[in-house]
């Protein structure tokens, strides 16, 4: 059983950790440096709201960041990245994570979510999305350079809250 609930300073050593992995995978998240031990917890506390999946041992197995896409006359447009622990992935824990944060942005009051930058290869991502409701806007070649030699599009998304 999974339950979400809001980010807490002590969190931060396993949240970070989470992130890291996915930003060393250089699959997914645009980042290409970690999170250092005395960043991790300004860079969560300073999203419009981050929510941490704990399991039924109170164990953390996941994560999201929740903020503005845009500013000003955009900035009724939410942004989103998650995370899941790469040992437990598969077992629908990054589902839960997306349904909390579209509730979450609604009530924060957003209008709209969308991704940027939803790489091409992430089929997990794209499959969930989609089930989701999400709309694809369209491609962006190249739009995601893993390497020197490995450059992948990108995928557009968005849905109404």
């Amino acid at each position: 059983m999974i339950t979400i609930r809001p980010y807490i300073p002590e969190d931060e050593k396993a949240v970070a950790d989470i992130w890291n992995y996915v930003v060393e995978e250089h699959d997914a998240f645009p980042q290409t440096e970690p999170l250092r031990p005395h960043e991790a917890d300004a860079f969560f506390r300073k999203q419009t709201y981050t929510g941490v999946a704990v399991d039924e041992n109170n164990e953390i197995a996941g994560m999201y960041i929740l903020h503005p896409n845009n500013v000003g006359h955009c900035g009724h447009i939410a942004n989103a990245s998650y995370a899941v622990r790469h040992d437990i992935r598969g077992r629908h824990i990054g589902e839960a994570l997306v349904k909390d944060c579209l509730a979450k942005a609604k009530e924060k009051g957003f209008a709209i979510m969308q991704f940027n930058a939803v790489v091409a290869t992430n089929a997990s991502a794209i499959h969930l999305y989609e089930k989701l409701g999400f709309v694809r806007l369209g491609v962006i070649p190249k739009g995601y350079k893993k390497n020197d030699s490995d450059i992948r599009d990108i995928i557009l998304y968005y849905r109404t809250l």
